[in-house]
């Protein structure tokens, strides 16, 4: 039997995040990836997707959050053998529960952090490439508070 595994993704708006999920899930063939995509693979900026447009509300944040990491635990208690947190996980305590409730639930947690937060070049990446048009400002904001392992 395959081993249960929970990937948490870390990085700033246009690291390559989804890039790397879908590069991942390419390799797993087709069917695999479309299960995975509909039952494994959480985002809280999807909650803010109306009409097939995004469209960031920071009211909702927290309460996205909450539903997001509700839907994570949902899928791995119905067993989902793979699921996804893509999210940017700036500091630690925002993807702990994630972390947490997958290793209580038997999974093996993968954590993968995508470019270097702190890297003046690499923001300015991500700024060109994030698709929800996050100013540099911001992300330069991110960074300073991005916590890495040690």
């Amino acid at each position: 039997m395959q081993a249960k595994l929970a990937i948490i993704m870390r990085g700033l708006p246009g690291s390559g995040k989804s890039f790397w999920v879908n590069d991942y899930l390419k390799q797993l063939g087709i069917e695999q990836a479309l299960h995975v995509k509909q039952h494994g693979y959480f985002s809280t900026d999807s909650y803010f997707e109306k009409q097939g447009k995004y469209q960031f509300n920071s009211k909702m944040l927290s309460q996205y959050h909450q539903a997001n990491l509700t839907a994570f635990i949902n899928a791995m208690a119905n067993n989902e053998p793979l699921v996804i947190c893509d999210n940017t996980n700036v500091a630690k305590w925002e993807y702990m529960a994630y972390e947490a409730a997958a290793k209580s639930l038997g999974y093996r947690v993968r954590v993968v952090l995508i470019g270097e937060p702190k890297d003046y070049k690499h923001q300015e990446l991500c700024v060109e490439r994030n698709s929800h048009q996050v100013p540099l400002s911001q992300i330069k904001r991110m960074a300073k508070l991005f916590e890495l392992d040690d």
